[in-house]
């Protein structure tokens, strides 16, 4: 028996694309290994967004080529394949493959990829690309799964590299998202994309947009909840379905709160009309939760602009926040631009913000101690409520007897930095 051993970096859209890979390696024979060293195929699902992530990327694939055994087989997909291409292969001789996004990984053809024998002749060994998108999985090995229900964006932000590798967007029909909801069993499904809410603008199969598939969704699973919203496309139509589904999280890319530096990134919005929507979603669901990402260090960026987006920050109170260094990447707008800020300078800024924004998320799980929730059992002695995004965020520790998969109301009794403790009250007796 053929076994493969699939390893994932970077965000969960890339989460999603190692399923689908799953999928097809699982039914064309292949069975997981326990470890790489046991493994006849290695697959690295590289990201490539920004520096450090090609830099793992790097290491992960010079690791498992040096673990894995004889004769096994080292083949590397995903974003970093796609933006390097044959050049990571010349510079990494030990992989044996670079395969673009939707090629096939087993390095030949499958009985269901062969294309048919042409009158009188033998079958073409010719892969054609496969798409990912619609590709089966395997059924979730948690109560909570990724689902992508678009690729590629159409935005042009200024620091973004994605679009020239990803493509433009192309949602997914909104039948072919609800048969993979079906398919997976799961009580939360978290629905992800470049640019979520621009799902369906691009014509044909999504035509009926976000809200309507979020509604939909939200009829065959407990829980619905969305990862990576523009915040212009935060419309009162859209929250109100996002509250509908009884997780009010909010994940708003705001990325920085200066309006001249955001539009330097070729981005909508600053600091103000942010906090007024935050603040209007707050006062018809004072148990939201909100998450966002910051970059600090643009070229341009001011000593001002980094004042004020410390005052956004300590305003906004968010609940969790990621903060990251500008990472100049070819062929974008913001390669170009004058203005870059010093190494040590970022480092500076980013330990200021993130100091302000850790402590602003301890002090709100600490607001948190006494209140009741509902929480979804991710696994024995771990659930999460609404506020927590799974993998991200912070956790709720419950007694190990609580059956994974299941959800029961709790009063949380402690926070711990991060993460909550809590004990059951008995069903239906309320929440937060």
């Amino acid at each position: 028996m053929r076994r493969y051993w699939l390893e994932t970096l970077g965000c969960p859209k890339n989460q999603v694309d190692s399923d689908k890979i799953a999928g097809t390696l699982l039914a064309d024979g292949y069975r997981p290994a326990e470890d790489p060293a046991q493994a006849d195929l290695v697959v690295v699902n590289t990201c490539a967004f920004i520096e450090d992530a090609r830099r793992e990327s790097l290491e992960t694939i010079d690791d498992l080529d040096s673990r894995r055994r004889a004769g096994a087989r080292l083949v590397v997909t995903g974003c970093l394949a796609e933006r390097a291409g044959s050049v990571l292969r010349d510079d990494r001789p030990g992989i044996d493959a670079v395969a673009g996004f939707g090629e096939p990984v087993a390095l030949k053809p499958t009985r269901r990829l062969r294309r048919s024998a042409p009158s009188g002749g033998s079958p073409e060994a010719v892969v054609p690309r496969m798409d990912l998108l619609n590709l089966p999985r395997p059924p979730a090995q948690a109560p909570w799964a990724y689902v992508k229900i678009a690729e590629g964006c159409d935005r042009r932000c200024g620091y973004c590299a994605i679009p020239s590798f990803r493509g433009t967007q192309r949602s997914r029909s909104a039948e072919a998202v609800l048969a993979e909801i079906d398919a997976l069993g799961v009580s939360e499904v978290v629905l992800v994309a470049q640019d979520l809410a621009s799902y369906g603008r691009d014509g044909g199969r999504g035509e009926r947009g976000l809200v309507p598939l979020l509604a939909a969704a939200r009829q065959r699973v407990p829980c619905g909840r969305l990862l990576y919203l523009y915040p212009s496309d935060l419309t009162a139509e859209l929250v109100e379905a996002i509250l509908a589904t009884g997780v009010a999280y909010f994940d708003l890319s705001l990325q920085h709160a200066s309006r001249p530096l955001l539009r330097r990134m070729r981005r909508w919005g600053d600091g103000e009309r942010f906090g007024a929507r935050i603040a209007e979603i707050r006062r018809a669901a004072p148990h939201a939760a909100f998450r966002s990402n910051f970059i600090v260090g643009y070229p341009g960026e001011t000593e001002e602009d980094h004042d004020e987006l410390l005052a956004f920050a300590a305003e906004a109170q968010l609940d969790w926040v990621g903060v990251f260094a500008y990472s100049p990447e070819e062929g974008t707008y913001s390669a170009g631009l004058d203005g870059q800020v010093p190494a040590p300078l970022v480092a500076e800024r980013i330990a200021e913000l993130r100091d302000l924004c850790d402590t602003i998320t301890e002090s709100r799980r600490d607001l948190l101690v006494g209140s009741r929730t509902r929480v979804l059992v991710d696994k024995p002695g771990w659930a999460r409520s609404h506020r927590e995004a799974p993998e991200i965020d912070g956790l709720v520790a419950v007694p190990t007897d609580l059956p994974a998969g299941g959800f029961a109301e709790v009063e949380i009794t402690a926070a711990t930095g991060v993460d909550l403790t809590a004990v059951p009250v008995g069903l239906g007796e309320g929440r937060t």
